[in-house]
């Protein structure tokens, strides 16, 4: 019987859901992670991770953050932070991968998920072993997406 996943609810104070990412958080700017802020952490929750993605990629979602064991009594990620574990971006490297689309509009989702355990991953695995580590243990989950357009 799966476990009903409850909803976190998941802000910035640097950009409105569906709004523009300020070009500070990108790669035309500081290229420094933005600021997130968690609410509705189930009491239960152990760890939390982030995932951070563009599903407008030329060539399909593009992973611009993976961060796991996150600590679920700390609500709110300061912007240029490093608040956990990290795995491995699709540029091959770990930590933050500003948004830097290379035409248009993109979307940018930051998820948010509350694990009822701690993950035992090391730093730089993929998403593929972080999301099929987690998947057992969510309780709660929510997102923000914003936008970005590079200017000419």
């Amino acid at each position: 019987m799966a476990q009903e996943t409850a909803t976190l609810v998941v802000t910035s104070p640097a950009f409105e859901a569906e709004g523009s990412i300020p070009v500070k958080y990108t790669c035309d700017g500081e290229s420094i992670s933005p600021p997130l802020h968690m609410e509705d952490i189930p009491e239960l929750a152990k760890s939390l991770v982030l995932i951070a993605e563009d599903p407008d990629a030329p060539k399909g979602v593009f992973d611009h953050w993976l961060v796991w064991e996150i600590d679920p009594t700390n609500h709110t990620l300061p912007e240029n932070s490093v608040p956990g574990i990290s795995g491995v971006n699709t540029a091959g490297k770990t930590g933050y991968h500003p948004p830097c689309p290379p035409s248009g509009s993109h979307r940018y989702y930051f998820h948010v998920f509350a694990l009822s355990e701690h993950l035992d991953l090391p730093a730089g695995s993929n998403r593929k072993t972080l999301e099929d580590a987690m998947q057992p243990f969510i309780i709660a989950k929510g997102s923000i997406m914003g936008r970005f357009e590079r200017q000419k």
